[in-house]
């Protein structure tokens, strides 16, 4: 049987972040959230290799590490973009034209829900509720809630961010 093998990965972050944590005691089940989170933030995202990291160090499961991960939406196994964009699709949004509103994000973007843009500026999302059904139809860009939107405000939000993202580039 071959061993596993982890991709590239520096873990000089990790292993500040997981240092960090251990001087409060150790890490355990209830503790991981936090620690998760700050690894996102050092990374972007978690890297499968620093989360095995995170198991062997800690002595979490693998597979609890990975339940956690995957059952909230805030974690990442995939590099994602610097803004992050996400829709509503509960029924308060669907209802008052969420897909529109969406569409023209989408096209603005060049990217579907669940995707990144090539350059790594921005991933667009759906979730299930973002408990903000009285702005109905919604959109949250970096955390800051954007509500009752029509197609063209969501375009010029977002419009806004990449000609500010541009400025920061020249």
């Amino acid at each position: 049987m071959a061993a596993v093998v982890d991709e590239e990965v520096d873990f000089t972050r990790a292993e500040r972040i997981l240092k960090k944590f251990e001087a409060r005691g150790p890490v355990t089940r209830e503790n991981l959230i936090p620690l998760l989170q700050e690894l996102q933030e050092a990374y972007g995202y978690l890297p499968p290799a620093v989360l095995r990291h995170v198991s062997r160090e800690t002595g979490i499961p693998a597979s609890h590490i990975h339940g956690v991960v995957t059952f909230y939406a805030q974690f990442y196994l995939e590099p994602h973009g610097k803004h992050t964009i996400t829709f509503c699709r509960g029924t308060s949004c669907h209802v008052r034209g969420r897909k529109k509103v969406l569409g023209a994000v989408e096209s603005l973007l060049g990217i579907e829900d669940g995707e990144t843009t090539d350059d790594m500026g921005f991933s667009l999302e759906t979730v299930a509720c973002l408990g903000a059904c009285a702005l109905a139809p919604v959109m949250v860009v970096d955390g800051k809630y954007h509500g009752k939107l029509t197609p063209r405000q969501a375009e010029q939000i977002v419009r806004r961010l990449v000609e500010e993202e541009r400025r920061k580039e020249s």
